[in-house]
């Protein structure tokens, strides 16, 4: 999955790294998750991160990422930023 934040009271890139580096913390602890910034800060203001989780079952990994995205938006509201937009992707294995 992919989320694109905008952190609008980031008035340096000290502010921002504080709601990033927390947004990743309290999602990576409160799920089995694998998570990273994806991109360099273009503004302070902005911010995209990747989410990454592997299982055998698809439904389990929809019904995770959807709960993923929901923690994403109540957390970074607490943290005076706002869940832009989100992409998920699932990729199924392949076929011998």
């Amino acid at each position: 999955m992919i989320l694109d934040l905008r952190i609008e009271h980031a008035h340096s890139l000290k502010d921002r790294r504080q709601v990033v580096r927390s947004l990743k913390e309290k999602l990576a602890h409160g799920f089995n998750i694998s998570i990273a910034e994806m991109d360099e800060a273009v503004t302070w203001q902005s911010a995209t991160l990747g989410i990454a989780a592997i299982s055998a079952s698809r439904d389990y990994l929809s019904g995770l990422m959807l709960q993923v995205e929901e923690a994403a938006v109540r957390i970074a509201g607490g943290l005076g930023a706002e869940l832009t937009a989100s992409w998920e992707f699932l990729e199924s294995p392949a076929e011998p």
